[in-house]
């Protein structure tokens, strides 16, 4: 039996796989603790994955080498592209997932992978070791009394630290339905001096398909064309997907679940933690919106093995009776059998201002947090976090510099950067409007982005490499293509007409033509057999077209944000030292100083992003250190 490793990993959550994976094929020694085996990377709420700015999330963690993207496409039963009517910087892919089987491929993962292990248990205590001021984490201690040492670890607990959770006036402990909550990490990390706080996320009821009657409800059914998340040629898109289905609330269902009103303990005063603003409850949805009739929920099947599904929408801490009694005045539910009410649960999480931007704690050297600890919400924000804190854990170890992605690099370097930059006061998920550089982060581009960061640190395979180094060449070969290719009025003027487009007055390239709106690749190649043939003689496919078309029609938009980007660059290059007194500087806002001091930014451009600091403050900053 070792009891030494180089990296532990406490929980086993999408954070903790990831973090647990990225550090064992980097090549640490890597301990994987977590409660339950059965349950690695759990759908505890809906059974999905992406969504609007998730989606690119999940790309980008494909990109750099992680495993959501990939084990999405394995066990995905639907996958539809968001926002395909917007412009391409808000296309969003999401996708079903059969949710057992996602558990089932991430466990299968990871005991194949070279340098991981497993161990079931409980942590309840961080080992520290101090010399003077200076704290090192140097293991863990389980429930069942192990000592496990490593050189770092990284916490990913979750919703299971003091976890609580609430159905009506009944409460019990537990992390999740049927699992036991943790104890004595936040207390052993309160001690040393971290400060921790209260959230509360929930989830709704679980429905039995048998009693619905599908045939009165509206179906959402996938892409007819489906695309899929990971960039890798090893994955496929998914076949004989399963439909989701539109289910409508009504007044007679609101005034039932307003009957419960005095027994929820969101309303009562019994949770204290903060909620999710962009995932409310459906009693704080009545609450906030009391003039609506009626709200859209969305019924998700969980499996293509199982007859649960999953009301989206229908979060739910109310009384199990009141749930049920108003489950059943749904149209479609009249006969319902639900498996498990809605439940909401409230646990610890640690304010991420105490993080540097590798997740590595500013307190005690080795130690990184990632996931819910971190007051995020979502599996995809979770993931994100993992796959950094493993990367650079790893890092840490082999005394190499740690990764930290800019706001123009990736939606994961804004979300880690408003988190450890701006803090958080509810659960943070990640939109498109949080990121000031979207057309930069486009779903379509984050290989291109972000594959190189993963070759050159170890994640990305040397197969994976050529066939992305291939993929741009097909890019830059259609591009250039169009560049040079003439097309005459009388090629393509029927074929403008039929889309109503103006026709041409003499001939122009087909660069030129791509530009224009509802003119596309697949249009064109229709009445251009030179195109058709180009494309099919270099065996051309769909993501290596549709790459090429966004470059081109997006062209200015790109370049002018990337000018932008750069010259705030400038500011990020500016460092402040560690240990700086703010303080002294009487030229800063006391507000600017106290946040500052506070925050401790390793850069001007860092120090600008923090809320109180105003753009005077910042040019003191400048002057102190810039110019």
């Amino acid at each position: 039996m070792v009891l030494h490793y180089d990296i532990i990993v406490i929980g086993g959550g999408h954070a903790g796989c990831e973090a647990a994976s990225a550090a064992a094929r980097l090549g640490s020694r890597t301990l994987l603790v977590t409660m339950d085996l059965t349950k690695l990377a759990d759908m505890s709420c809906n059974p999905a994955v992406g969504g609007i700015a998730k989606g690119q999330i999940v790309r980008e963690i494909d990109a750099i080498g992680g495993q959501m993207g990939r084990i999405t496409d394995l066990t995905a039963i639907q996958f539809r592209m968001l926002n395909r009517s917007k412009g391409a910087a808000m296309w969003s892919p999401r996708a079903q997932c059969d949710k057992s089987r996602f558990s089932q491929e991430w466990r299968r993962t990871l005991e194949n992978t070279e340098n991981l292990y497993l161990w079931q248990d409980a942590v309840n205590e961080l080992l520290f070791d101090r010399t003077g001021e200076r704290i090192r984490v140097c293991g863990v201690r389980t429930r069942m009394g192990v000592e496990f040492t490593a050189d770092c670890v990284v916490l990913t607990a979750g919703t299971f630290l003091s976890g609580m959770m609430y159905c009506g006036r009944f409460h019990a402990e537990g992390g999740r339905a049927g699992d036991a909550a943790s104890h004595g990490v936040t207390e052993s990390l309160v001690a040393i001096g971290f400060e921790a706080g209260r959230m509360k996320t929930g989830t709704p009821a679980r429905l039995d398909a048998r009693s619905i009657d599908f045939s009165v409800l509206e179906p959402q059914y996938g892409d007819e064309n489906p695309s899929k998340f990971s960039f890798s040629p090893d994955t496929e898109p998914v076949k004989d997907q399963m439909p989701c289905f539109l289910v409508y609330t009504s007044r007679e269902v609101h005034d039932t679940l307003r009957e419960g009103f005095a027994d929820s303990p969101l309303f009562n005063g019994t949770i204290h933690g903060i909620g999710p603003r962009y995932c409310p409850s459906i009693e704080d949805k009545l609450h906030t919106f009391a003039d609506k009739d009626q709200h859209q929920l969305f019924l998700e099947p969980e499996g293509r093995s199982t007859n649960e599904y999953y009301l989206n929408g229908f979060s739910s801490s109310l009384p199990w009776e009141i749930q049920w009694k108003a489950l059943h005045q749904i149209k479609a539910f009249e006969n319902l059998h639900i498996y498990r009410p809605g439940y909401a649960i409230e646990y610890d999480y640690f304010l991420p201002t105490q993080l540097h931007h590798s997740l590595e704690t500013k307190l005690v050297e080795g130690l990184y947090f990632a996931g819910q600890v971190n007051g995020t919400t979502g599996y995809e924000e979770a993931g994100a976090q993992g796959l950094m804190a493993g990367i650079n854990a790893h890092r840490k170890r082999v005394g190499a510099e740690p990764i930290v992605l800019a706001r123009d690099e990736a939606y994961i370097g804004v979300l880690i950067d408003d988190l450890v930059t701006k803090g958080v006061d509810e659960p943070y998920r990640m939109f498109t409007s949080r990121a000031e550089y979207r057309i930069l982060l486009r779903q379509d581009n984050a290989d291109i982005r972000l594959t190189p960061i993963g070759y050159k640190i170890g994640l990305i395979s040397e197969k994976r490499h050529a066939w992305f180094t291939k993929k741009n060449r097909l890019v830059e070969s259609l591009i250039s293509f169009a560049r040079a290719q003439s097309i005459k009025p009388d090629e393509i003027n029927d074929c403008l007409k039929s889309i109503g487009a103006d026709p041409l007055t003499q001939g122009r390239k087909l660069y030129d033509l791509l530009v224009r709106n509802n003119v596309t690749f697949d249009l064109l190649r229709t009445v251009l057999p030179k195109l058709d043939r180009f494309i099919r003689d270099n065996e051309i496919g769909a993501e290596v077209i549709e790459e090429a078309e966004i470059q081109i029609k997006y062209k200015g938009y790109i370049e002018r944000e990337k000018f932008i980007a750069e010259k705030l660059h400038r500011l990020e290059n500016i460092r402040i030292p560690s240990d700086f007194d703010f303080h002294s500087m009487n030229a800063l806002t006391i507000e600017a100083r106290q946040k500052l001091t506070k925050i401790r930014p390793a850069t001007i451009g860092q120090a600008s992003r923090i809320p109180g600091v105003s753009p005077a403050d910042v040019n003191v900053l400048l002057v102190k250190f810039g110019r």
